[in-house]
């Protein structure tokens, strides 16, 4: 039988293990997909390449459809959200440098700092800018004026930390680990310890490609949510890490990778489903950091772009 042809962004992190696998496994094969990932090298790549229709489908951050169907930076892009493909995996790291101005990684010792400290995030509008205005927050901090915050590349993070480019960042796995594994810094917050059960990736297609019933999107689902079964067991995380360290994907030391792994739930009910409820969520925050303008409908934009409909049917034939 032909395979259907298909080709799908992502980025190098740990939560990108169920495209990985899903391809390095068979799982796309056995559900008649003959898959294409493409690695790129910055959120923003991801997301030019996805509107502009060469790919077909791309792992994203789960702001991102939100944003693009905003038109934020400029680029509108009506998404589709009919899967998540993980939860957790994002902490924040600071440097040795900073560290050692800070009394024990205290956020609150960050405004006693003579001028504020430069913290990366990946994307202008990513899950980590609002993880880090949280996290500052509950230390009293204002995240306007008492850090400067940046936007670097989460496979550059490491490297501009070591360059003294930046003093922290918030970023996901493996790219905490690799600056723990290299001496450079220390990570003092995972965002799931006080950011529990948010929704940190989903799989993403333009809307467009659903129109006229888009067949490939049932076995799509279904192959990405078997990976993303198999790759949440603990007895395969190993052969995770393994397939993950490999040059194509992360190219990271394999006990880093093994350690990022840690951070992350890649099945059930939550992350898998595209809730609205978390959509929601984080537009709030959107509109709290004077992103988006309180005279959106926030609801209709969730239940737009977060489909548990076309999820709830994928799950109904596995």
């Amino acid at each position: 039988m032909p395979h259907t042809s298909l080709k799908i962004g992502f980025v190098p992190l740990c939560d990108s293990a169920p495209l990985v696998v899903a391809r390095e496994r068979g799982f796309f094969a056995e559900h008649g997909l003959a898959v294409d990932l493409a690695r790129e090298p910055s959120w923003s790549n991801l997301r030019d390449k996805l509107a502009c229709g060469f790919l077909d489908a791309a792992q994203m951050l789960a702001t991102m459809p939100l944003a693009c169907a905003l038109g934020l930076e400029n680029l509108r892009t009506d998404l589709v959200a009919p899967l998540g493909l993980s939860c957790g995996g994002n902490a924040i790291t600071l440097g040795t440098g900073l560290l050692a101005g800070l009394d024990g990684g205290a956020p609150a010792a960050l405004a006693d700092l003579p001028a504020p400290p430069v913290l990366a995030i990946p994307y202008p509008f990513s899950t980590h800018h609002y993880e880090l205005r949280c996290w500052l927050a509950g230390a009293g901090l204002d995240p306007e004026r008492q850090v400067r915050l940046v936007v670097v590349p989460p496979p550059q993070m490491v490297a501009r930390l070591s360059a003294g480019q930046i003093a922290g960042f918030c970023v996901g796995e493996p790219w905490n680990s690799l600056a723990v594994h290299l001496g450079l810094g220390r990570v003092v917050a995972a965002v799931r310890d006080f950011l529990p059960e948010r929704l940190e990736k989903v799989l993403a297609l333009r809307r467009d490609r659903l129109e006229g019933g888009a067949p490939c999107l049932e076995p799509l689902l279904r192959a990405v949510l078997a990976a993303c079964r198999w790759c949440d067991a603990p007895e395969h995380r190993d052969e995770v890490a393994g397939i993950l360290s490999q040059p194509p994907y992360l190219n990271a030391p394999i006990e880093v990778v093994r350690a990022g792994l840690e951070r992350i739930r890649f099945h059930g009910d939550m992350p898998n489903r595209p809730d609205p409820a978390q959509a929601l969520w984080y537009l709030g925050q959107m509109e709290r950091a004077g992103h988006v303008s309180g005279a959106i409908d926030k609801a209709a934009l969730a239940a737009r772009t977060y489909r548990p409909d076309l999820y709830g049917r994928c799950v109904e034939r596995l």
